[in-house]
C-alpha cells in the first residue's frame, strides 16, 4: 500500500511539473519590465526602445518601462542588466557598441559579453552611408578606390573619434579594399560634414539619418551603403558589398536579458519583439530613424554576435585601434 502510495506521488510530481512551467509562462509578466538603455535620452538607441515599448507592453500584456542608464560608451547600463535578478523584469536594449566592438577595444569592462548575458532577439539594424564631396573625381565606389590607390596616404576619411563604429567602418573598408588613406578623428560626424563638403575630407561614413539629407540637398555625393544588400532607406544607393565581396558594417540593435533568464520568458519576449517588428506603424518610425527592423530566434541572434565580436576583433587587433 505505501509503495503504491509513493508511485502516485511521484506521478503526480512528473505531470505537475509541465504543468508549472506553463503556468510560469502564462503568468510572466506579472509587473512592470524595466528596459535599461545604456545611452542618453534623445539618442538612436533612446528613439529605438520608446519605439518598440508601447506595442511591446500590449504584445507582452504588461508595462514596458523605458529607463536611461548611459555612461561609459554604455557600459553602465550594460552592466546594471549583467548583475540583474534573472527573472525576466530587467532587459537591455544593446548595441554593437555594448557587445561587439567595446569588449574587443577595452579589457577592463565589468561584464562579459558573451558570459553575463542571455541573448532575446535581434531587432534592428543600421547601416552607414559612404559620403565624399562634391569635387571627388569618384562617381562610384570602384572610382573612389582607384582614386585611393593612386595616391597612397594622400586621401583622408573623418570620424566621431577613435574606436567607434564610423572608425572601424571605415578600417573595415581600408582593409577590404587595400588602401591607405589617413584617419582625423573629431568629436562627432557633424563637426566633419563643413570640411567634407569643402574638400578638406576625402570620406566619410556616416549614419542615415545624418548624412541623406546632405545628398538630397546636394552637398555631398553617396557613393554606398554599408549593408550587405541595397537599403529602402536609401533607394538608388549600391550596396558596397558589389565591390567588395561580403563587406557589411552595420550598428545592430538587440535585446537581452540576465543570464540564466529562463528559456520561458526568452520565448516569450522574443515572440512579442517579432510581432512589434511586423507592425507597419513601427517598421514607418524605424526607417525614420535609419534603421531597418530585423526579428529572429535567440539561436540566429546568438550566431550574428559571433560573427560580429569575430570581425571586429579581427580589424582592431589588425589596424592596432585603441579608444586612446
Amino acid at each position: 500500500m505505501k509503495k503504491r502510495h509513493l508511485i502516485y506521488t511521484a506521478l503526480a510530481l512528473v505531470l505537475a511539473w509541465p504543468l508549472g512551467a506553463v503556468v510560469q509562462a502564462q503568468t510572466y509578466p506579472v509587473k512592470p519590465v524595466r528596459l535599461i538603455v545604456p545611452f542618453p535620452a534623445g539618442g538612436a538607441t533612446d528613439l529605438f526602445a520608446r519605439t518598440l515599448s508601447q506595442k511591446l507592453s500590449e504584445k507582452m500584456g504588461a508595462s514596458l518601462v523605458v529607463e536611461n542608464r548611459p555612461g561609459a560608451g554604455g557600459t553602465l547600463g550594460s552592466d546594471l542588466v549583467a548583475k540583474a535578478q534573472p527573472d525576466g523584469y530587467t532587459l537591455l536594449l544593446a548595441t554593437s557598441s555594448t557587445h561587439s566592438i567595446g569588449p574587443n577595444l577595452n579589457p577592463r569592462m565589468p561584464y562579459d559579453a558573451v558570459k553575463d548575458f542571455t541573448p532575446i532577439s535581434q531587432v534592428g539594424n543600421a547601416p552607414s552611408i559612404m559620403l565624399v564631396p562634391n569635387s571627388s573625381p569618384a562617381k562610384t565606389v570602384k572610382e573612389w578606390i582607384d582614386h585611393a590607390k593612386k595616391n597612397p596616404g594622400r586621401l583622408n576619411y573623418a570620424s566621431s573619434g577613435n574606436g567607434t563604429i564610423v572608425q572601424l567602418t571605415a578600417e573595415l573598408f581600408k582593409s577590404q579594399a587595400d588602401v591607405f588613406v589617413v584617419h582625423i578623428p573629431y568629436k562627432g560626424t557633424a563637426l566633419a560634414i563643413p570640411d567634407l563638403v569643402s574638400g578638406k575630407v576625402d570620406v566619410l561614413f556616416d549614419s542615415l539619418p545624418t548624412g541623406l539629407p546632405h545628398v538630397r540637398d546636394g552637398r555631398l555625393r553617396a557613393l554606398g551603403v554599408t549593408s550587405l544588400k541595397a537599403t529602402p532607406l536609401a533607394p538608388g544607393v549600391p550596396p558596397i558589398a558589389d565591390v567588395l565581396p561580403g563587406y557589411e558594417s552595420t550598428t545592430w540593435f538587440g535585446l537581452f536579458g540576465p543570464k540564466g533568464l529562463p528559456a520561458d520568458v526568452v520565448t516569450r519576449v522574443n515572440a512579442a519583439a517579432n510581432q512589434v517588428l511586423q507592425d507597419p506603424e513601427v517598421i514607418d518610425k524605424l526607417h525614420r530613424l535609419g534603421i531597418e527592423p530585423v526579428g529572429g530566434t535567440p539561436a540566429q541572434f546568438t550566431t550574428m554576435l559571433a560573427k560580429e565580436s569575430a570581425k571586429w576583433k579581427k580589424i582592431i587587433s589588425e589596424r592596432k585601434i585603441t579608444l586612446d
